[in-house]
This record gives C-alpha cells, sequence and structure tokens, in this order.
C-alpha cells in the first residue's frame, strides 16, 4: 500500500481508504457484523489505515464498528466521520440558513453522539455531510469547529460536497478554514477535474474522492439483468433503463481500452489515483473479497497518461441520485 498526504493535515494516508456507509446495514443488503469486521481487519492488515464513516449510517452502528476495530488493533488509523445535517435534508438545498443545518450547539452534540459511538478521545477528521457554499461565511458552525480542535475532539475539519456540484465548495476552499473535501469524482464524472481540483491544489485541501465505482457501476459486473433485493439502495439507483445504459457505456470503455470486463473496477481505481490533486479514495467494501481486490490498486500506479486521455471522452454528465 502507498500512502499520499492529506492536504495541509499532513496526515499520510492510504491511497485506499475505506468507505463505511455499507457496514451500518441501513441502506445496502447482505452486510453482517462479522464479515464486516473481518473486512475491516483484513483491509488493516494490508496497509490501509483511513476510514470514512457517518454518524447516519445506520444510526451510529458503522461508527461503533470502526471503534471496535480501532480498539483491537495496534496500528494508526485516521477515522473520518460526518455530522449529519440538522434539517436531515440531502443535498443541501439552495437558499437555506446554516442555522436550520449546523449550527454550533448541534455540531458539538453530534461530534460528542459520534465520540462515544467510536469510543475515542479525538476524531481525526470531523466532516459536514452536505455544503453549500452560502454557507461559508455565515453562522456560527466555525464557532463550534474551532473549539471542538482547541478541546482536542477535532483535529481536521472538512466537507462532503453535494452529489454532482464540486463547485459548491470554492468559495470555502478560499476562505482556508477548510482542511479536506470528498466528491464524487470517476471516470463518468469528471467535473471535478475542472475547476474543484485547481482549487484544492492551490489551497493544499485534501481530496477524499467517493463514489470512484458509481457504486458498482464501474465495476462491469451491472448488466441488463442485475437484481437487487427492494430495500437496497441501488434497486433505486439503477431503475428502469438505468442499468442498461451503464452497461452501454462501461462496454464501449472496455472496447476502447481492449480490455475485459473484470478490468474494470481496477481501470476505475486507477483512474482516480492518477489525478495528483486526490489524497485517498474510499470505496465501499464489506466483504474481505472486495477488500482484497480494491487494495491490490492502491499500489502507487496510476494508469498510462495516453490512457487517462482516453478516457476522458467517456464522462457522462448525469445524477442517478434523482
Amino acid at each position: 500500500m502507498k500512502y499520499r498526504t492529506l492536504g495541509k493535515t499532513g496526515l499520510n494516508v492510504s491511497e485506499i481508504g475505506y468507505g463505511a456507509w455499507g457496514i451500518g446495514k441501513s441502506s445496502w443488503i447482505g452486510a453482517t457484523d462479522d464479515e464486516s469486521l473481518k473486512a475491516l481487519h483484513r483491509s488493516i492488515d494490508l496497509g490501509l489505515n483511513f476510514i470514512d464513516t457517518a454518524l447516519v449510517y445506520g444510526n451510529g452502528h458503522s461508527e461503533v464498528l470502526v471503534g471496535q476495530l480501532v480498539k483491537e488493533r495496534s496500528e494508526r488509523i485516521y477515522v473520518a466521520t460526518k455530522v449529519p445535517p440538522k434539517n436531515r435534508v440531502w443535498p443541501a438545498q439552495a437558499n437555506v440558513p446554516v442555522g436550520q443545518t449546523f449550527p454550533a450547539e448541534y455540531v458539538v452534540a453530534s461530534t460528542e453522539e459520534s465520540l462515544r459511538n467510536l469510543g475515542l478521545e479525538t476524531i481525526d477528521v470531523q466532516q459536514f455531510h452536505v455544503w453549500s457554499d452560502e454557507w461559508a461565511t455565515a453562522g456560527d458552525w466555525l464557532t463550534a469547529i474551532q473549539q471542538l480542535k482547541e478541546q482536542g475532539k477535532v483535529r481536521y475539519f472538512g466537507i462532503s460536497i453535494n452529489d454532482y456540484q464540486p463547485e459548491n465548495a470554492i468559495k470555502l476552499i478560499e476562505t482556508g478554514v477548510v482542511d479536506s473535501v470528498q466528491v464524487i469524482y470517476n471516470i463518468f464524472e469528471q467535473s471535478p477535474e475542472d475547476r474543484l481540483f485547481p482549487a484544492c491544489e492551490q489551497y493544499n485541501v485534501g481530496v477524499i474522492v467517493r463514489v470512484a465505482l458509481d457504486e458498482g457501476g464501474l465495476t462491469g459486473q451491472i448488466t441488463p439483468d442485475t437484481t437487487f433485493e427492494k430495500s437496497d439502495f441501488r434497486n433505486s439507483y439503477f431503475r428502469g433503463d438505468r442499468k442498461e445504459q451503464v452497461h452501454q457505456h462501461v462496454s464501449q470503455i472496455t472496447a476502447d481500452l481492449n480490455i475485459t470486463a473484470d478490468q474494470m473496477a481496477e481501470t476505475a481505481l486507477r483512474y482516480v489515483l492518477s489525478h495528483k490533486a486526490v489524497s485517498t479514495v474510499i470505496p465501499g467494501m464489506r466483504s474481505v473479497r472486495n477488500v482484497d481486490r480494491n487494495c491490490a490498486f492502491g499500489d502507487g500506479r496510476g494508469l498510462p497518461p495516453e490512457t487517462v486521455e482516453r478516457l476522458k471522452a467517456h464522462r457522462w454528465i448525469r445524477n442517478f441520485y434523482n
């Protein structure tokens, strides 16, 4: 496993991090605590040292499992979690006052709840789970973050940028108060390259990439005949003719690069890691098999420049979360 610096935090984080939404069991079907803990331990065995969770993942269940792992391991593991918006609206909506989403008292209370779930004294990176740049200089949320840092309860502050709105964080980045941003970035969703990544490089802000595999779409395993359990969120994400659309786009990529569908996951993760602004990528991993597969790609080898350039033609603007 190779490591990169998470912006101005100075933390050396593994190229492959652990996305812990699925182990919360609230939206993904098939996760069991026993298998999740095995997968978590296996990831640390392979050199992974960065885990991203959130208070709302299984109403704290994901945090509890992550905390159990940290307690059982001697390695230094960096934990990032998230404060959900008080109004419980995802993504953040325009013209909503920050007092309805991240008032200072609420930010502190949510952080303390996460600390209890994790069984930790300090959260390495505390993030807001949604963001609107209208809030960059409004409200009292920054007072809470400063207080939490002074008390040693939080080391660094980050935000999780709204789905497919990478430019809705540039104003905050320019203030200098944010240490990291988390953003959707993959072969299809390339728009962070336009303005967000240059801003992050200019202000030395760490970049945590989520949805690098497009919720499974870029694994090469989604076909028109793929089915999901009714309560699995992917049943909605890939509803209607979306599986057919994804299959067609992936088939175009494999044909263009002369690779097999089985090579898509590696190609997708290496594409993300080929950008120098990226600090770590956090695929969801609910099984030891997925951990073994994904961690193997954190070896410091991106794609050849000519392959990266060829993939630019496969940018696909759409929002399956709607």
